[in-house]
């Protein structure tokens, strides 16, 4: 097992926290004692990740007496309606302000129980244990919570930052083709955005991780955290460069929006919205044509769509408008420099906007 800490503030204090990675970790008790302090404890799952890996948590969480509450599977989990019956649950268990909720599965768990945690009785501790590639190295990181509205992904929600990351490697032995390869979208983002080293490695060793290489795996969910973690370290709320973390982001939630929410997964409408963006950083003159190719030929070789669904320009641009990083009521942009280095602009050309989403879909 190897471990690193995102340390917030100026200097390390109570407020760091541990993210563990390994493999067979996730029934480790000594990784959930610390946050065990006697208020209870509850596991918020679904069927599909309970059925594997439920009980190892419980047996980990020991004297707790851990309460379990299912939810359903899926992007339409994250709804006030889930809250609702996650805070009913816990209210019924008596789970105290001193509790910890555990979050075990992928983003949309990890989502729900986090906003779940952060509202309930004003905020009560929490722990990810994330069961998807996409939630290792990337949403279960970071402490950002949030559930959706119709007009807009993870509208409503909190920062709330967990008490530790347990990120087990052999829980992706489990996880169906197409979830492992829209994880693996977050991993393209990262080294696309941040580190041209990391993109590099991922151009040499795509392949391994979609054969599910656990070295490989290691090795992308480990640097991926390292990236996330120090961005969070620097921005915790989002002033500055964390958003720098949704380069894809803008077009790939308006994808969602439009196909509604499940139609397509996270992963896969990033993966089409960071060949849109890496289209609109060329019109706007930042990189050369043969960097758009080499973002469009990883993602290819991942098994993720290039391409963005049937959707009018415009539908998917009024619903750009409503996104999280717009300043001023003007949409802006996480755009590249040079792969691994990008950026947040705002004052984006509304043709070249439009060009890039046509483009990507031809």
């Amino acid at each position: 097992m190897e471990s690193l800490r995102v340390v917030l503030g100026p200097t390390e204090g109570e407020r760091a926290y541990p993210i563990h990675i390994g493999s067979g970790i996730v029934g480790s008790s000594e990784l959930y004692r610390p946050y065990l302090t006697g208020g209870g404890a509850a596991v918020v799952t679904n069927d599909v990740v309970g059925k594997h890996y439920l009980e190892a948590v419980e047996r980990a969480l020991g004297g707790a007496h851990a309460t379990t509450i299912r939810i359903e599977d899926g992007e339409g989990a994250k709804s006030w309606q889930s809250v609702d019956r996650v805070c009913d649950a816990l209210l019924e268990a008596r789970i105290g302000r001193d509790g910890l909720v555990v979050a075990l599965g992928g983003g949309v768990v990890g989502d729900l129980a986090g906003f779940a945690a952060a509202v309930y009785q004003r905020g009560v501790d929490f722990v990810q244990v994330p069961t998807t590639l996409l939630a290792q190295v990337d949403s279960s990181v970071g402490g950002k919570t949030a559930i959706n509205h119709a007009r807009g992904k993870n509208m409503i929600g909190a920062f709330h930052q967990p008490r530790a990351v347990i990120a087990d490697v052999a829980t992706l032995d489990t996880l169906p083709d197409r979830e492992l390869r829209a994880g693996l979208a977050e991993v393209i983002k990262h080294g696309a955005a941040l580190d041209a080293e990391l993109f590099a490695w991922l151009e040499s060793n795509v392949e391994k991780i979609l054969r599910r290489d656990r070295a490989a795996l290691t090795h992308a969910v480990r640097r991926s955290c390292e990236l996330k973690a120090a961005i969070v370290a620097a921005d915790e709320r989002e002033a500055g460069a964390r958003a720098l973390l949704n380069f894809g982001h803008t077009f790939g939630h308006a994808i969602e929006a439009a196909t509604g929410y499940g139609a397509w997964l996270h992963g896969e409408a990033v993966a089409a919205g960071m060949v849109m963006a890496a289209q609109l950083s060329h019109l706007q003159g930042l990189v050369s044509r043969e960097d758009v190719q080499r973002v469009k030929n990883l993602v290819a070789r991942a098994g993720l769509p290039v391409k963005g669904p049937a959707i009018a320009p415009d539908e998917l641009m009024a619903l750009m408008s409503v996104d999280k990083k717009a300043a001023a009521g003007k949409v802006r942009f996480v755009v590249l420099k040079a792969l691994g280095a990008a950026e947040l602009r705002g004052g984006m050309a509304e043709p070249n906007v439009r060009a890039a989403i046509v483009a990507a879909a031809q």
